[in-house]
């Protein structure tokens, strides 16, 4: 195994782990002995992802760590190119403008050949209407799905019937022409759609819902037949 495929198996088996990890262990799955893992975790560290830990106590990767320079082939580096282009066109200023800085971080931590081949890339997201989300501010929105924050919101059915709804938001999915909003629903007491654009208001509230977002999104997922594919059936 090459010494760059070995530092990338390592982040991943950080990754699945949400406790500190013993040096033996990881030095055990890769196939190394502790003092090759013991630098290994140091170059790792020198390149920016925040792994904490020490010899002994095991360890424990941060969110929010640098990529390495050499973690893309040339078609990954395609398929960022392309998504952050659809983000950019299709979804709101502020999701698109973070889609864009992430692809600059990533350009800035690349080699010079496959920076090159990032800003070269030859494929492009057509002209099209952005997808209709509705006058609630998205950022807010993705807000409350982080935080596992139940919100208020004002509904309009496709029928036209009103309702004010506290829910519980697990998944907001993108599609073509609208957002929808996957979402526990006290009153139904079920998990319902909600296209953003019939919200004509929505408050996040303080209290969090009382079980995880991860759960409530496998709970969702059980009950799918074919996931959001018939998101047009209005039933709220």
């Amino acid at each position: 195994m090459s010494r760059t495929r070995r530092l990338l198996d390592l982040i991943q088996i950080l990754r699945s782990h949400r406790f500190p990890v013993a040096g033996e262990r990881l030095a055990e799955q890769l196939g190394v002995s502790l003092r090759t893992l013991y630098r290994d975790i140091r170059t790792l560290q020198e390149q920016g992802a925040h792994i904490d830990g020490a010899p002994g106590l095991g360890y424990l990767l941060r969110p929010g760590f640098m990529l390495p320079p050499l973690m893309f082939s040339e078609e990954e580096i395609e398929a960022l190119v392309l998504g952050t282009r659809w983000v950019a066109k299709r979804a709101d200023a502020k999701l698109g403008s973070a889609a864009r800085e992430a692809l600059q971080k990533i350009a800035a931590v690349l080699p010079k050949d496959l920076r090159d081949t990032l800003d070269a890339s030859a494929l492009l997201i057509g002209p099209g209407p952005g997808i209709a989300a509705g006058s609630i501010e998205l950022a807010q929105l993705r807000q409350a799905l982080r935080t596992e924050r139940k919100i208020v919101i004002d509904y309009r059915s496709l029928g036209g019937a009103e309702s004010k709804r506290v829910v519980w938001p697990c998944a907001l999915g993108y599609f073509d022409q609208a957002l929808v909003l996957v979402a526990w629903c006290e009153l139904r007491e079920a998990f319902r759609h909600f296209r953003t654009d019939h919200i004509a208001a929505m408050e996040i509230l303080p209290q969090r819902y009382p079980r995880r977002r991860q759960a409530l999104l496998k709970a969702w997922r059980e009950q799918q037949d074919m996931g959001l594919s018939n998101h047009a059936a209005d039933k709220n």
